[in-house]
C-alpha cells in the first residue's frame, strides 16, 4: 500500500513538473512579447504594409497566413496517406511486408529535418522548376512537399497504433455477424479508433507548424502574401530563426510575438481536440 501511495506521489510530482515547464516557457513568451504589444500596438501587426523592423514596419500577417497554407497543405498530403498506410498494414499487407514496412516507418519518422532538407533542394526544387511558369523552384510549393514527406510517418505510425488499440472483440463480432474486411474496417474500427486518429493528425500539424530547418531550406524566406503556390514565402518560425540572433529592442520583442502566435495556434488545435472528443463523450454518456 505504501508503495502505491509513493508511485501516485511521484506520479503527480511528474505531471505538475510537466505542467510548470510548460507553463513557464508560456509565461515567457508572454513577457518577452509585452513589450512589442506596448510599444508597438497589436494593430500594427495586421495593419502596417510590410515586414522591416528597423525600417519601423511590423506586418505578420504574411508569415501567420503562409505558416497556415503550408500546414494545411502539408495535412491533406499526409493524413489520406498516412491512414491508407496504416489500413494497407491491418488488412491487406501480409506479416513479414508489414513487419518491414513498420520498421521503415520508425525509421523515417527519426530523420533528422535537415536531411528532408536537403533532399528538397537537389530533388524537389529541381523537378518544381521544370513546371514552374516563373522557372522558380524554391517556394510554397517545395515547402508543403517537403513537410509532407517529413511528417507522413508520424500520421501512419500514430494511425497504425490508434487501429492497434481497437478492442478485439468488436473485429471479431464484426466478422461474426458476416462483416467483409473493408466494413470491418470502416464501419467498426476507424470508428474505434478515431481519437486515436485524430491525435495522430494534431501531433502532424503540431511538428509541421513548429518546423523550421525544412522551411528554411526550400520555401525562398521573403515575407510577403503568396500570389501562388510557387511563390517563395516565409513561416512565422523561420522568421524567429533569421532574425532572431541580430535584433534587439521592440525588434526582438516582436520575434516573440511570432512564438506567441504559435503557441496560440497550437493551442487552439489541442482544445479543438478536447472539446470534439468530450463533447461525444458527454453525448454517449
Amino acid at each position: 500500500m505504501n508503495r502505491d501511495k509513493f508511485l501516485v506521489a511521484m506520479l503527480r510530482s511528474c505531471v505538475g513538473i510537466s505542467a510548470g515547464i510548460v507553463f513557464l516557457v508560456m509565461w515567457f513568451v508572454c513577457l518577452e512579447s509585452f513589450a512589442a504589444f506596448s510599444g508597438i500596438g497589436p494593430h500594427r501587426f495586421v495593419l502596417d504594409d510590410s515586414w522591416h523592423p528597423t525600417e519601423d514596419q511590423y506586418w505578420l500577417i504574411p508569415m501567420l497566413v503562409v505558416s497556415l497554407l503550408v500546414v494545411a497543405g502539408s495535412l491533406l498530403i499526409t493524413a489520406p496517406l498516412g491512414l491508407g498506410s496504416a489500413i494497407f498494414l491491418h488488412c491487406y499487407a501480409p506479416r513479414k511486408v508489414g513487419w518491414c514496412f513498420r520498421r521503415m516507418l520508425e525509421v523515417l519518422a527519426g530523420i533528422p529535418s535537415v536531411v528532408y532538407g536537403l533532399w528538397g533542394i537537389t530533388v524537389v526544387i529541381p523537378a518544381i522548376q521544370q513546371i514552374s511558369s516563373t522557372g522558380q523552384g524554391q517556394g510554397m510549393l517545395a515547402g508543403i512537399l517537403v513537410l509532407s514527406i517529413m511528417t507522413l510517418p508520424i500520421v501512419a505510425v500514430a494511425a497504425d497504433a490508434a487501429l492497434i488499440a481497437v478492442d478485439p472483440s468488436q473485429i471479431r463480432a464484426a466478422a461474426a455477424l458476416g462483416f467483409g474486411k473493408r466494413a470491418i474496417m470502416w464501419q467498426v474500427m476507424i470508428p474505434a479508433a478515431r481519437r486515436g486518429l485524430f491525435a495522430g493528425i494534431i501531433l502532424q500539424v503540431a511538428r509541421a507548424i513548429g518546423e523550421t530547418m525544412v522551411v528554411l531550406m526550400v520555401c525562398g524566406n521573403v515575407p510577403v502574401l503568396p500570389e501562388s503556390i510557387f511563390s517563395s514565402v516565409r513561416t512565422l518560425t523561420v522568421n524567429i530563426a533569421m532574425e532572431m540572433g541580430d535584433a534587439d529592442g521592440l525588434h526582438r520583442s516582436s520575434l516573440y510575438v511570432s512564438a506567441l502566435l504559435l503557441l496560440v495556434v497550437v493551442a487552439l488545435l489541442m482544445m479543438l481536440h478536447g472539446f470534439l472528443f468530450q463533447d461525444r463523450e458527454a453525448r454517449r454518456s
